[in-house]
């Protein structure tokens, strides 16, 4: 959007906001009411990893296995695969 020339956001408003404007701003927002007593102190900024499309061939059994556990079952499928990746260079590196 920012290379479109879409962004309206006012970020010079924003970079000269206070911790204290913050916390007003918080309390006056609504939607943030469940979110409020949240300890952000400890939160890790997540970058996604970049994922490739590509055509695999995997027994039916297997596919509908993880289908039947409802939306996302590729992530499903990609997170076992991450495991047993991580636990084999683990292996391969002791």
């Amino acid at each position: 959007m920012i290379a479109r020339g879409e962004d309206k956001t006012d970020w010079g408003r924003v970079e000269a906001m206070t911790d204290e404007d913050i916390e007003a701003a918080i309390k006056d927002d609504p939607d943030w009411e469940e979110w409020k007593d949240i300890d952000w102190s400890k939160a890790v900024w997540v970058v996604p990893r970049v994922k490739r499309a590509i055509s695999i061939r995997l027994d039916s059994d297997i596919i509908e296995f993880f289908k039947k556990e409802g939306p996302g079952y590729q992530s499903r499928m990609n997170e076992v695969l991450r495991i047993y990746m991580e636990h084999s260079q683990k292996k391969a590196a002791e």
